[in-house]
């Protein structure tokens, strides 16, 4: 974790991290002003809090109450050598709380994670640079030896030659991207989280059987991720890239929607084709400003759309961004050493996601992967052996459907909880699918984290709830029927092998891919992207590949953002008919009001803001309290005590509000009789923001004025930013072509 410190005035000093700032400051004694800790007091202070995060963990877990637990730590100076400190923690326990959780309570201490980096001693390595922001890839602290070459299944590079030229695109970007933490809780399963240290956002994980595979599995989603703009999907590029010459990349098209926002005079000259307007509006309900894209906002440049090369017949097919953002997600994506090699692991990966939907919600039972089979792969069967010693049964299944399918399944199941996680991966190789179920199974968990599974189910509708798939999408988490526990199988088990031969087994497999889909019926649309100096390409399966229902595009359309995003950033500036016909317009779009503005708007605003915990409902009461609505600002004000989820200072607000609203709204109660003891209940600035929120005199509280130009929004420039590197090289590499 980058973080990056300023000098203030006299001795204080600031830390900021992620969203985060930290003041720190020296005791009068030692001539600071004693404002804040010391360095030394938030180190030591870590580790405590620490040690108290992984009791929480293990009482969560076991529904413990923590109320009577007390935790504390002391430092004892060795009186001959001040850095050689003993650290005691100290926990004092309920007499109810068993000797076996008695026990268990120890040693989760144990695994605390600041005193584990403490005890095996970390190096500091303390250096001159000329820029911070330079060396962009010094955070990657695995290096591969040069002259090793490590071959594995799936990529045609080694992984040392891999991960160095992957690196180098990051480097060339200006990315400087930083390891944030390892896994490896069982033999042969690595996985790591890597980021972007100047936009923390944009991540991603990697997984894979040693520590190198994992980290080229981390760098290469990194780069899809980046060539295909998914960091960047639901965002507000603000206006100059709106209006620059090109918004996504300098190939997209931009459509006007015909007559009546009509989409029919569109197809004939290229955007979409009839295949795909069967899918996408069977109904005839989508129109041209469905496809406006949110990230430019741009209504009047029309529909920006981008070139896919339909594979029946070599045609150029264009999707609009707001229909690929709205329904795939990161579904149909990769990066690699080649073309193949990227259309491999993407096709995969399609397949992967639609075999698991048509297992989970048909709540088909998969036959197991008989142990002889299992035993060829010692690897992998080491993984799961050390899962089963840990107390967690897992289940080994194959799911290609009788072989139809390049699809595996591990699930992992747990006594403790009750909870189960479903795990599937896809490859042509039985053996890289199998070793891509595991690792996805364990990506990024921890023991503790496996306590949080869901709990199998026979009530079918919870399973096909269209949401338990995006559930299973985006990290398997979803609902499993208890059905697909059955031990008779719906099918039988196949030791299939789809895999190529040779120095272009990747183009083989490819093609054996893109013809089980061809079998399939369906149209495949393909785009490539290398204009970032790596390999990747995007695949659409219409009717097949998405994440989403494709009702979204009319229903559930992020683009809704258009109707508010200037109006709400532009907040304090509203004159009252403004302000009246943005609560009427979120009102009639009968939007859930516990959605967040973040989401709403496309913003990323700070989380630990009153604008990054903004919901409809609170936008909706501070609207209402600023015309002096306050029978609704009342009804809402209870909505809000009842049922959101806000820091306790904000609900503190609120409750102050709340009282206020009643005396205002009682003609026999006056405020002068009141304000007295509510000052003592709820403090003088909680009740200056209530009172100042019913006269007038303060409006909109905790919310700091910005507008379209995102002044003051941090977190979302840093985004911008990110972005602006990759339109940057966008635009270098056409200036160049053209």
């Amino acid at each position: 974790m980058e973080i990056k410190v300023n000098f203030l005035d006299k001795l204080r000093l600031e830390a900021k991290f992620d969203d985060f700032t930290v003041i720190a400051d020296q005791p009068i004694r030692y001539k600071g002003d004693g404002s804040a800790p010391g360095p030394f007091d938030y180190f030591l202070a870590s580790s405590a809090l620490c040690a108290a995060y992984f009791v929480k963990l293990y009482c969560d877990a076991r529904d413990i109450p923590t109320e009577n637990i007390r935790l504390s730590q002391n430092n004892i100076v060795d009186p001959e050598n001040r850095y050689k400190q003993t650290i005691k923690i100290q926990v004092e326990l309920p007499a109810d709380i068993s000797a076996k959780d008695r026990t268990g309570i120890l040693r989760s201490i144990d695994r605390c994670t600041v005193k584990r980096a403490v005890q095996v001693g970390p190096d500091f390595v303390i250096e001159e640079v000329e820029s911070l922001d330079a060396d962009a890839q010094a955070l990657l602290t695995l290096q591969p030896d040069a002259d090793a070459r490590t071959y594995i299944a799936g990529k045609d590079l080694p992984l040392e030659q891999t991960i160095a030229n992957m690196s180098g695109v990051l480097a060339d970007l200006g990315m400087k991207i930083e390891i944030a933490s390892w896994r490896n809780i069982v033999p042969n399963v690595w996985s790591l989280h890597v980021r972007d240290a100047h936009s923390p956002m944009c991540y991603t994980n990697g997984k894979g059987s040693t520590k190198e595979s994992a980290l080229a599995s981390a760098l290469g989603e990194f780069i899809e991720r980046l060539a295909c703009n998914h960091f960047y999907n639901d965002q507000y590029w603000g206006e100059d890239i709106a209006n620059a010459a090109f918004v996504h990349y300098p190939e997209e098209r931009w459509f006007a929607p015909g007559p009546d926002d009509a989409l029919r005079d569109c197809l004939t000259e290229g955007l979409l084709d009839e295949h795909c307007l069967a899918i996408f509006d069977p109904d005839g309900e989508l129109r041209g400003s469905h496809l406006v894209d949110t990230n430019s906002g741009n209504v009047e440049r029309g529909i920006c759309a981008l070139p896919y090369v339909r594979q029946s017949d070599g045609e150029v097919v264009y999707f609009p961004t707001n229909l690929i953002d709205n329904l795939y997600l990161s579904n149909g994506m990769s990066a690699g050493n080649t073309l193949a090699e990227a259309q491999v692991q993407c096709l995969s990966e399609i397949f992967e996601r639609a075999v698991k939907r048509e297992i989970l919600e048909g709540e088909i039972a998969l036959p197991d992967v008989p142990p002889e089979v299992l035993a060829k792969y010692p690897g992998i069967q080491a993984g799961i052996d050390a899962l089963e010693k840990q107390g967690f049964p897992v289940l080994v299944k194959d799911a290609s459907l009788g072989g139809q399918y390049p699809v595996m399944c591990v699930t992992l199941m747990n006594p403790r909880t009750g909870g189960v996680f479903a795990s599937f991966g896809a490859h042509p190789s039985l053996e890289v699918a199998l070793e891509r179920s595991l690792t996805e199974l364990l990506q990024g968990r921890s023991f503790e984290g496996l306590n949080d599974l869901p709990r199998p189910t026979f009530e079918s509708n919870a399973v096909t709830e269209p949401n338990n798939f995006v559930e299973h999408f985006i990290d398997s988490s979803g609902v499993v029927s208890w059905r697909f526990f059955s031990a008779r199988a719906d099918y039988a088990f196949v030791e299939w092998d789809f895999s190529g031969q040779g120095e272009n087994s990747n183009t083989e497999e490819a093609a054996t891919l893109f013809g089980i889909l061809e079998a399939l019926g369906t149209e495949v649309y393909v785009a490539v992207y290398d204009t970032l100096g790596a390999t990747a390409c995007r695949i659409l399966v219409p009717g097949y590949s998405e994440v989403y229902p494709v009702e979204d595009l009319s229903w559930d359309n992020t683009n809704k953002a258009l109707l508010f995003r200037e109006d709400i950033l532009n907040l304090h500036r509203l004159s009252d008919a403004a302000l009246e016909a943005l609560l009427e317009r979120l009102e009639e779009a009968e939007l859930d009001d516990y959605t967040d503005i973040i989401t709403l708007i496309g913003i990323d605003f700070d989380e630990n803001t009153v604008w990054g915990q903004l919901t409809i409902l609170e936008l909706k009461l501070l609207i209402c309290l600023a015309l002096q609505r306050f029978e609704e600002a009342h009804d809402l004000v209870g909505a809000f005590l009842q049922y959101n989820e806000n820091t306790l200072e904000r609900g503190l607000f609120y409750q102050a509000l709340n009282v206020v609203l009643e005396v205002v709204l009682d003609d026999e109660l006056e405020l002068d009789d009141f304000e007295a003891n509510f000052r003592r209940m709820f403090g003088d600035e909680k009740m200056d923001a209530a009172m100042g929120s019913v006269d007038g005199s303060v409006r909109f509280f905790g919310l700091t004025p910005t507008s379209m130009k995102l002044e003051g929004l941090d977190r979302h420039q840093r985004r911008i930013d990110s972005y602006r590197k990759l339109h940057v090289a966008r635009a270098k590499r056409a200036a160049m072509a053209g």
